[in-house]
């Protein structure tokens, strides 16, 4: 009960007017895919609340950055709102990472760790990801990746070694560029 989902984000029906870019990377800081999303125009924003914080992670102009690292069991998203400042990290924890018709798709481990840009780190849904097991849509062996590499993660960001959060606005340039090529 795994859900696949794309970078290009398809099938997301919110999205009214969209412009999308990706390229693969193979450097030693990074090597993998990249997207951009930019959300020209949406049906209506996209509130999310984080215990008293009211953020919104969607709406005319915001764009959303997604790294798909070779080799992990992970991806992280940055979004950022129309005037280019991050809103948000959002890494999903993934069973696996590929493409398909080249669009680069990750199977979602319910576990999601969210870093603000006062670095404020916070984890969410781990009672989907124990519902998983119970259920029996995962075995114990993908439950326990899912949990260690949430645990190792968090560590890394709390240790100030994860590098792909001072990556995004690099590569959301590099992104921008295709973008603009493309027109």
């Amino acid at each position: 009960m795994l859900k696949r989902r794309f970078g290009d984000r398809s099938d997301w029906k919110r999205i009214l007017k969209r412009e999308y870019a990706q390229s693969f990377i193979e450097k030693e800081e990074f090597t993998g895919y990249i997207t951009l999303l930019n959300l020209v125009q949406v049906t209506e924003p996209l509130w999310v609340k984080y215990d008293e914080k009211s953020i919104c992670i969607v709406d005319d102009g915001y764009m959303w950055l997604q790294h798909f690292p070779n080799e992990k069991n992970y991806t992280v998203t940055t979004m950022f709102d129309a005037n280019g400042e991050v809103i948000q990290w959002y890494i999903d924890i993934c069973n696996e990472i590929g493409t398909e018709n080249n669009v680069p798709w990750w199977d979602d481990l319910f576990l999601d760790i969210i870093v603000l840009p006062t670095g404020e780190i916070i984890q969410q849904d781990e009672d989907e990801l124990e519902e998983a097991l119970v259920n029996g849509w995962i075995d114990q062996s993908v439950y326990n990746l899912a949990r260690t590499q949430a645990t190792e993660i968090t560590a890394s960001i709390m240790q100030g070694d994860f590098g792909l959060l001072n990556y995004s606005a690099v590569h959301k340039e590099l992104l921008t560029t295709f973008l603009k090529l493309g027109r």
